[in-house]
């Protein structure tokens, strides 16, 4: 029997600066394009939210990406991403999953937004699915359980890679590195190498290294999603 449509929500960062006076930034578009190509593909509807709300900030556009023009291009999406809500505004219980898309500015953002992280709590401890590609699971750092564990100790995790960082520059102007960061909360690091898709599923968590993870990180959640 297929899937019932379920609710998904793309939460995306509001960090349009690398750090004070750094380049522009925002959430990494193609990593949230793809994903919400592989939702809607399986049925399910699509809704967004954003740290402080309003229009998000993106980077990453590449017109030539048939995926990411329909994104761009499609008069629901448009209308949801011109005024996103804050995640004090939502009911978890309207979600069956929780999709963090990546950007460098979700270094900045993501690992203090105490509603966001309260609202993917709530999903996972209802059963659902928490995910989140590249630079995305920077809002794992301080995703906690009800009772104060991380989410993702003892879980498997892959996450934008020292390496990585490295390779694109960044290692020392972003706050922290992300893959040791989940290791101190006791994630065991899954990787591939760089820049090359690796998609880590542990329970109901599920995260990928990079850009060229995001579709599959989707279709695994549509997976669990699926039963």
């Amino acid at each position: 029997m297929p899937t019932p449509p379920r609710r998904i929500l793309l939460a995306l960062t509001s960090q349009d600066r690398l750090g004070d006076g750094g380049g522009p930034t925002g959430y990494y578009v193609p990593e949230a394009a793809h994903p919400w190509e592989v939702f809607r593909r399986a049925g399910h509807e699509v809704s967004f939210v954003s740290v402080r709300g309003g229009r998000p900030p993106e980077t990453g556009y590449d017109p030539d990406d048939p995926v990411q023009r329909a994104f761009r291009d499609d008069p629901d999406v448009a209308k949801a991403l011109a005024d996103t809500p804050t995640a004090d505004r939502l009911d978890p219980a309207d979600y069956a999953a929780v999709y963090f898309v990546g950007g460098h500015g979700t270094m900045w953002d993501f690992p203090d937004a105490a509603d966001l992280a309260a609202l993917a709590r709530d999903v996972y401890e209802a059963g659902g699915v928490v995910a989140a590609v590249c630079h995305g699971p920077a809002a794992l750092v301080n995703l906690t359980r009800s009772d104060g564990r991380p989410l993702v100790a003892g879980k498997a995790f892959a996450a934008f890679t020292n390496e990585e960082e490295e390779a694109v520059g960044l290692a020392d102007t972003v706050p922290f590195l992300l893959q040791e960061k989940l290791e101190e909360r006791g994630g065991v690091h899954v990787r591939a190498p760089k820049f090359q898709p690796c998609i880590v599923a542990s329970e109901r968590l599920v995260t990928g290294q990079n850009p060229a993870s995001a579709a599959g990180v989707a279709e695994a959640v549509v997976k669990l999603l699926a039963g």
